[in-house]
């Protein structure tokens, strides 16, 4: 789909941005790009839609050269989604949206139907949000339209450039879960810079690891962590650490103990104020005799605060969960299934212990010292 072959970017006075770097986006794939501050990750990212244009070497898009495009005809096939958010604030949210579909001479008729249809797709309701300013959403709504403004001329590439690092935790998770979502759902090839290792394993269905412009390693998540390539790779993704095998590792040791709880009786006023006060995304629901009953999410209860009494109204039962006898590989064939990407852990009497989250899953089961390293340090 997308193919480096020899690409360097270099600036006046002789330095390299990025240095002789080769590989290839496969078509449908998520690829996050990752490194620290002056690794080269979002100018790799920019040159492929030409924002930044590249020195030598060759980029393509399905076989064929970049360069052979006129810019403004490449951009407009390319969406374009940046931590800033870059809406017009003098345009409304739909002529927002519209702008790429109108720029590649859609007719009126068609435009505001995609309008309509990508509102929703992002979770917002077109009937209140179609007509607004940008000023008048949140930061989370505003990044929504961002990237429905990036889908609106249905691009087969879209490109993310550390779109969600602005936003607080919880409008963060959400949007991370949203995307991962509407990949599946659209199969879009999308190409997403960051600087978070915990979101690009989160979100990567390959990670490419950057360094002082060269890219030292591109694998899965697992390959990363278990088979790192490189000295700074291991270091840059948390030293030491070594994936044991998930069907003997207990799950119990990669879960997490830090759980907040909740009664269902507790108003929606009082579940927000605890969730902003702890800075998480979900509720644990507990009976009267600390029984697990379900989750309430952050998202849920904002969409729905002013309609509910309390939080039993949006509980989602807890229906899957994992005894404190289970392994790792239970937790891995279950979190894809889990509401809000984690699973509660119980005892024998139904008494939560812990979560495991699909965010924390791999970095918890390789946060282990290898038995070596163990001897040296003693």
């Amino acid at each position: 789909m997308i193919k480096f072959e020899n690409v360097t970017k270099t600036y006046e006075g002789g330095f390299q941005a990025v240095k002789s770097v080769n590989f290839e986006i496969k078509e449908g794939e998520l690829l996050v790009l990752i490194g620290p501050s002056g690794s080269g990750k979002s100018t790799t990212m920019k040159m492929i839609n030409r924002i930044i244009p590249h020195t030598s070497g060759t980029v393509s898009i399905d076989d064929k050269d970049i360069k052979s495009y006129k810019a403004s005809e490449l951009r407009r096939n390319i969406g374009y989604v940046i931590q800033q958010i870059g809406l017009f604030p003098h345009y409304t949210i739909e002529k927002n949206i519209a702008i790429v579909p109108q720029l590649k001479g859609w007719d009126e008729k068609d435009i505001q139907p995609r309008v309509k249809e990508l509102l929703e797709l992002v979770g917002l309701d077109p009937k209140i949000h179609a007509t607004r300013y940008p000023k008048e959403l949140s930061g989370g709504q505003q990044q929504r339209v961002g990237i429905a403004r990036a889908l609106a001329s249905n691009p087969d590439i879209i490109l993310m450039d550390e779109p969600f690092s602005a936003l607080d935790p919880i409008t963060r998770e959400q949007l991370q879960a949203e995307l991962l979502t509407l990949h599946k759902k659209l199969k879009k090839t999308i190409v997403f810079v960051t600087h978070d290792m915990d979101e690009a394993l989160k979100m990567g269905d390959r990670i490419a690891i950057m360094k002082d412009g060269k890219l030292l390693q591109l694998d899965t998540p697992e390959k990363l962590l278990h088979e790192p390539a490189h000295g700074f790779v291991e270091e840059f993704i948390g030293k030491h650490r070594i994936i044991q095998n998930p069907e003997l590792m207990p799950v119990t040791e990669i879960m997490s103990e830090t759980i907040v709880t909740s009664p269902p009786q507790r108003s929606p006023e009082r579940a927000l104020a605890l969730i902003r006060q702890r800075k998480i995304t979900n509720l644990v629901i507990l009976s009267d005799d600390k029984k697990l009953l379900g989750i309430v999410s952050a998202y849920d209860l904002l969409k729905q605060f002013d309609v509910i009494d309390t939080i039993d109204d949006i509980m989602v039962p807890a229906k899957l969960v994992l005894l404190d006898t289970a392994t790792a590989k239970d937790a891995i064939v279950m979190i894809d299934e889990a509401p809000f990407g984690m699973i509660p852990v119980v005892d024998s009497d139904q008494k939560i212990v812990g979560l495991v989250t699909r965010g924390s899953l791999l970095s918890a089961m390789s946060s282990q010292w290898t038995e070596t390293e163990e001897d040296t340090i003693e």
